[in-house]
């Protein structure tokens, strides 16, 4: 078990890496360059770049996320440290995690909506979603340890939902139309720019979750990891107003 955790943690780690890493590329700095580009330059660059850079982002989120859950049915369930130490498995710790699984489609629901159209007002009710989220998964008997990786694991799987089912066909009909010489739909750009956007904000907080285990003498209270998300989305925001200012050569 602890060699297969190690290999489950490494190819976890190397996926997240290769899928962050692009989710920042395209979000601190095509999303500065790609405006630069005339229209001839677009047709002979965006169909060869972003295809092959979608390819690595999606399939670096499908590994990161199907690793992530088998981290979660080894460490946390099999392991014993989803619950309490004076904990057992109940029906509302059950319900609890079904809606880790099933509130990225409420999202979604929330995010076409006109909610989703102010940032400012999606976060506020994300962020007291979560917190209620939070209380619950305490009274339904989880740990710190459990409740942080739950809500991790609803940041991961709305972010791998997001690329599948929206970022990338909307990225896909955008990159045949410029191919084509024409113009892609607006809504297409307005979708995949947005989501892309959300799970940049969900990432920072996200990575605060996966190190649950270094932060519990640290910030070990659901203010603490309230307070994370607050903090890494505070960081982002930042992020994206130093990336709209640097300059090229």
């Amino acid at each position: 078990m602890d060699v297969l955790e190690a290999a489950l943690r490494w190819i976890h780690v190397v996926a997240g890496v290769v899928w962050i890493g692009l989710l920042y590329f395209f979000n601190f700095v095509n999303s500065a360059f790609a405006p630069t580009m005339d229209g001839e330059t677009k047709k002979k660059v965006v169909p060869q770049l972003m295809p092959r850079a979608l390819y690595w982002f999606r399939w670096g989120a499908a590994w990161t996320w199907v690793t992530g859950v088998l981290l979660l049915l080894l460490v946390f369930y099999h392991g014993s440290v989803a619950l309490d130490g004076a904990a057992s498995w109940n029906g509302l710790a059950l319900v609890m995690v079904a809606l880790t699984f099933l509130m990225p489609a409420a999202y979604d629901v929330f995010a076409r909506g006109g909610i989703g159209k102010d940032n400012r007002l999606l976060a506020g009710v994300a962020l007291a979603t979560v917190t209620i989220l939070i209380f619950a998964y305490q009274g339904a008997g989880f740990s710190y340890r459990g409740y942080t990786i739950h809500v991790g694991t609803l940041f991961g799987t709305t972010m791998a939902m997001n690329v599948w089912m929206r970022i990338w066909p909307a990225q896909r009909r955008i990159i045949t139309a410029i191919r084509d010489g024409q113009a892609p739909n607006p809504a297409d750009a307005g979708l995949a720019g947005t989501r892309s956007k959300h799970n940049t904000y969900m990432s920072v907080p996200l990575i605060w979750m996966m190190l649950n285990q270094h932060t519990i003498t640290f910030a070990g209270s659901w203010v603490g990891l309230v307070g994370a998300i607050a903090i890494g989305w505070g960081a982002t925001y930042f992020l994206y107003q130093k990336a709209a200012k640097v300059p090229g050569f």
